[in-house]
Order: C-alpha cells, then sequence, then structure tokens
C-alpha cells in the first residue's frame, strides 16, 4: 500500500530518505543526543499520558526506535514488573544508553535482570519471535523512513494478540518555515516531506492492526538565529537525508536568500520552528483466517442461549 506524501508527488523519487544516511547522522550525534533531545523527551512525556487512558499491564515492552533509551527509563516507572527492551539501528546510540540503576544496584540480587536489554536491529527487520511483545513504544522514528508500512508490519507480527503499539511521528508541518525559505532560494530538496496523520491511520490498518487513534498536536520551538536552529537539528541528527539532497556546499548566495527569508518569521526577536507531532495507538487483533486461509470461528460457550 504506496502511501501518499502530504506535499508533492509520492513518486518523486528525490524525498525517498536514505537509510545509510539517517544512520551516518544519528550515530553522529550519538555522543550529545541527550543533552540536545529536549523536544523528544517533551513529546515522550506527552505520549506517556495518553497511556493513562488505556489499561494494559504489559509483561514485555519493546521500545523500537530507542536511541540512547531514555524511554525506557519512562516505561520503567510506568511498568515497574515489565520486562523491557530496546531496539536501535545505531550501535553508536546504543552505546550511550547509560544504567539505569544506580551501581550498587545493580550489584544487587536481580538487579541487572531489572535494566533493560537492548538490541541492534532494523525497524523493518525486527530480531525478534512472533508475538513475543506485549506492547510496543516508538517515539519519532516512524518519519525516518520512506514508507513505514513494512515497519508497522514488523510491529504487528512481534505484537501479541491484544497487544498494543503506541507511535509518534512528526507530520506534514514540521519544519514548515525552513521548507519555504529554502523553497525561495533553490531547487534542491533540503527539508523532508512528513507522512500525514491519515496516510498513517491507513497504514495501521494495512499492517493488520484494529482500531487505530490518532491526534496531532503542533508544537513550536523559538530560536536567537538560523544557525541555532541548524544546530540543534545537526547534534540531534536530525539532517537532511533525503536521495534528491544537494550533496555539494550550500553557495553563499543561497544561504543569504535562506536567512533574509527567514527573518520574515522573527516575532518578539526570535525566529519560530514549527513542529507537527502526530500520535497514534491501535491493538493487534485475533486472527481471522489461519495460516492456510481457513476462517477462524470462535465459540464461546457462555453466549449460548443469549436473547438477540
Amino acid at each position: 500500500m504506496p502511501l501518499k506524501l502530504a506535499q508533492g508527488r509520492a513518486d518523486d523519487s528525490r524525498f525517498d530518505i536514505e537509510r545509510n544516511a539517517v544512520l551516518r547522522n544519528a550515530s553522529r550525534a550519538a555522543r550529545g543526543y541527550d543533552a540536545a533531545a529536549v523536544l523528544a523527551r517533551e513529546v515522550s512525556r506527552r505520549m506517556g499520558e495518553r497511556l493513562d487512558l488505556v489499561k494494559i499491564q504489559p509483561q514485555r515492552i519493546l521500545d523500537v526506535g530507542c536511541g540512547t533509551g531514555a524511554d525506557l527509563r519512562l516505561l520503567a516507572e510506568r511498568y515497574p514488573q515489565a520486562h523491557r527492551v530496546g531496539c536501535d539501528f545505531s550501535s553508536a546510540m546504543l552505546r550511550e544508553a547509560g544504567g539505569e540503576l544506580p551501581w550498587f544496584k545493580r550489584l544487587l540480587p536481580g538487579g541487572r535482570a531489572r535494566e533493560a536489554a537492548r538490541v541492534c536491529g532494523e525497524a523493518s527487520r525486527l530480531p525478534f519471535a512472533e508475538r513475543s511483545m506485549s506492547m510496543l513504544w516508538s517515539n519519532l522514528m516512524l518519519h525516518w523512513l520512506t514508507d513505514p508500512l513494512p515497519a508497522l508490519r514488523e510491529m504487528h507480527r512481534v505484537l501479541a494478540i491484544d497487544g498494543l503499539l503506541m507511535f509518534t511521528a512528526f507530520g506534514p508541518d514540521t519544519l514548515k518555515e525552513l521548507r519555504r525559505c529554502f523553497g525561495q532560494a533553490d531547487d534542491a530538496p533540503h527539508v523532508h516531506r512528513f507522512i500525514d496523520m491519515h496516510d498513517l491511520g491507513d497504514a495501521l490498518v494495512g499492517a493488520g492492526f484494529a482500531e487505530p487513534v490518532m491526534d496531532m498536536e503542533t508544537l513550536t520551538l523559538t530560536y536567537d538565529s538560523l544557525d541555532a536552529l541548524l544546530r540543534d537539528l545537526r547534534v540531534s541528527g536530525g539532517q537532511c537525508a533525503l536521495a534528491g539532497r544537494r550533496r555539494g556546499l550550500t553557495g553563499k548566495q543561497t544561504w543569504s536568500r535562506v536567512r533574509a527569508a527567514y527573518e520574515l518569521h522573527r516575532r518578539e526577536g526570535r525566529l519560530p520552528a514549527t513542529f507537527e507531532v502526530v500520535y497514534g495507538h491501535a491493538w493487534k487483533p485475533a486472527p481471522r483466517t489461519a495460516p492456510d486461509g481457513r476462517n477462524i470461528v470462535r465459540f464461546d460457550p457462555k453466549q449460548r442461549g443469549r436473547a438477540l
């Protein structure tokens, strides 16, 4: 099921995301990521608040795209008895993940067992058994994929029946000011085109999930200068990873036009940067057909004699 990009043509290969470029950017940013990931932590906090509305006590939780593991600590506070696993495709990010317990608590009986396991792996090829996790969590990862459907199918595969998937991703209005300013300066793509909330909902259904719930909010960060925004993107691994991005240096004239265009957005001495955050959750239902294609008929003796 091809996804329609919210802006531009879906078949414009310039806007394909290069996996190796994303990995390279993330690995370079790993050492200083925790200090720079202010937005990711705030989105994680808001994502966690949505768990207040969900009745679930998961035994095994998988964080897909865990980075340095900050969300694993949040999940440990909410579900202290759950076994937690973090998975990320950047080994450099995983190496930066600090211990969740003080060293003296790790020496106590069962101390190390209480810490989350960390595994290096791809979202589209998760190294976990079928139906092995009771809850999946993924914070700001899916938009780094040209097509999130293969990853959603993998999440569906490893999730247990009646298991919950919760995720966030950036939506189409993310960095709209920067996109517009670069568009006025040259023809090369400089900013990703993020997938619309409704397309992500369609992808959930296409991957086999049920009862998808989607919503969105807009967060705005402000900066003293365009350089400060670009530095934030760089140190958090958020540089452009598009196939059609400019490979050489951007010329001085282009940068001058971009800076002048962005200055028109300045309000009260600050430059805004918009981030559209999409929140979603869905459940894995029991299958309706067997692997050989036969329909599954469920019989509940408690329903016998029930009035219609």
